[in-house]
């Protein structure tokens, strides 16, 4: 079955023609008063018309919309008449112009003439040429010999014409397992406008525009089997745009974050390939697009990037044994541990246990602009232009004394980060190098500002790392869905008082983030990572 088309159907009793108007009384003041008839023997009581008057007015007649006017030239008025109407405002056609090009030659009782029709199809122009038969009745007067082939020369023994409406877009999004995308501002709302970009010339995401449809007419059988193309290009039928979310994915996302009260975030991305899974935030989180924008302190998953500076700096190793106090000044800085103190620890204890003042005290061996650069290497500092969307990956400052770079170091003091930024270092550690997200298969992001992941060697000490927070450390709470790798955040705010909580990790290929604001710990943002990770089975 043909899609987007409008069947034009024309038969020797009912000629489907492509006239353009609306379906109001026709118009019959442009033709005379020449009453039918059946067959060539029955004379009409008028008096005699020339052939060339009666080509030429007939041909008038229907390039003026005036079709119950046209049949009357005929020798079959009904049935000329029938045909002509058939489909009058069905067809989207601005006008058609019908010209006598030859003067009819008459042999006899019979003449012919030659007709040039031209239709105004939206933006594109259709002409061709047709004959028009006609005959002398006994008193000498000349009609149109009704045929369906006087409105094209192919319109024979029941053929019909279709008029199909080609949008050259493609039919349908699906996700990246073919599953079609449910059409519905409910399903992931903070992609619908790029989603719908999708619904323009090409199939691929813009910046919302639409193309004209491009027009051909073809010819069908009897039987609706299309005989061949009479006009316009034919194109290759295309299938739905490929997305790189999960349909599943976007279901356990969304309702992961309406698990809980407080406004709540989450974005996840395959690692492998940077296919964008899914996008989400509760109706608490509002509708401005914070889960791939929005900044705030990222809190202790940013020891992650605070890692990969101590480790590729040589400052420790994984296995080095560091103090990690209750608390501890630096500088006229005072930080402090959520209630614990671990003593003398190997990095990797004091990484699992989120240590506050582990990793202060090994920012203040580091050069200034160490953090920048690590997180620049985790993709904090990259800037992607993905089709349909606006994303900030994060932004980290070089810090201008102590004080600022042991708050910078757990993801204080300037630093800050969206859930797509932290979803993106994650999918990166996954990963082991740079990825690009994306959103579409076939129209790719561009690269504003690309990024190169830290080494090889860093990579691995920083999964081994992450796998051992929720194994031993600060996201245990994780061990029962599988082998998930993470690290956990609460980031201050607001005087102090209050603490967002975020987790930002992954499982497999799946990378995410997640940030439930005002949770006072990273607990109700476990909890969240809990759910889609359930979700996702």
């Amino acid at each position: 079955m043909l899609s987007g088309v409008v069947a034009v159907a024309l038969i020797a009793t009912a000629v489907f023609f492509l006239v353009p108007g609306k379906a109001e009384p026709p118009k019959e003041t442009a033709a005379p008063e020449v009453p039918a008839f059946t067959t060539t023997t029955e004379a009409p009581p008028v008096l005699p018309v020339s052939a060339p008057e009666v080509a030429r007015d007939f041909a008038t007649a229907i390039s003026a919309d005036n079709l119950v006017s046209a049949g009357m030239y005929t020798d079959d008025r009904a049935a000329a008449t029938k045909g002509l109407q058939a489909l009058v405002g069905t067809v989207d056609a601005k006008s058609v112009q019908v010209e006598v090009v030859t003067q009819p030659a008459e042999v006899g009782d019979r003449a012919t003439a030659g007709l040039r029709f031209t239709w105004s199809l939206r933006s594109q122009s259709w002409a061709y040429s047709s004959e028009l038969p006609m005959v002398k009745a006994p008193n000498g007067a000349w009609v149109v010999h009704w045929m369906p082939t006087i409105v094209h020369p192919k319109l024979v023994d029941g053929n019909r014409f279709v008029v199909v409406l080609d949008s050259a877009s493609a039919q349908g999004k699906v996700d990246r397992d073919g599953v079609e995308i449910p059409n519905s501002g409910d399903f992931a709302p903070l992609l619908t406008r790029a989603l719908a970009a999708t619904d323009s010339a090409g199939g691929g995401a813009t910046n919302g525009g639409t193309a004209e449809p491009a027009v051909r007419v073809a010819l069908l059988d009897a039987g609706g089997k299309e005989i061949e193309n009479l006009f316009g290009v034919v194109k290759p039928a295309k299938g739905p745009v490929k997305t790189t979310l999960s349909v599943k994915a976007q279901y356990a996302a969304q309702e992961a974050v309406d698990s809980v009260s407080k406004p709540a975030y989450l974005v996840a991305i395959d690692s492998k390939t940077g296919g964008i899974l899914a996008v989400a935030q509760n109706q608490a989180a509002g509708s401005a697009p914070k889960a791939l924008n929005g900044l705030y302190a990222p809190g202790s998953t940013f020891k992650v990037a605070t890692a990969a500076a101590v480790l590729g700096s040589g400052t420790a190793d994984v296995n080095t044994v560091l103090p990690c106090p209750g608390s501890a000044v630096f500088g006229q800085r005072t930080i402090r541990n959520a209630g614990f103190d671990d003593g003398d620890v190997p990095l990797h204890k004091a990484f699992a246990d989120s240590c506050n003042t582990t990793f202060a005290g090994l920012a203040t061996k580091l050069p200034m602009d160490a953090l920048p650069k690590a997180a620049e290497q985790l993709g904090l500092g990259a800037d992607f232009e993905v089709p349909g969307l606006t994303t900030q990956a994060g932004k980290v400052v070089a810090a201008d004394s102590t004080a600022a770079q042991v708050e910078n170091s757990i993801g204080q003091g300037t630093v800050q980060a969206s859930p797509f930024g932290l979803a993106l270092m994650s999918a990166t550690v996954a990963h082991g190098g740079a990825v690009t997200p994306q959103l579409f298969v076939d129209t790719k992001t561009v690269v504003r500002k690309g990024y190169r992941g830290p080494s090889g060697a860093v990579v691995a000490n920083l999964q081994s790392m992450m796998r051992e927070v929720v194994t031993a450390g600060s996201g245990k709470a994780l061990r029962g869905y599988g082998a998930v790798a993470g690290k956990t955040g609460t980031a201050q705010f607001g005087g102090g008082a209050q603490a967002h909580g975020w987790f930002a990790g992954y499982r497999g290929n799946v990378a995410f983030a997640i940030l439930v604001e005002d949770a006072g710990t990273s607990a109700p943002a476990v909890s969240v990572t809990g759910a889609f990770l359930g979700g996702l089975g």
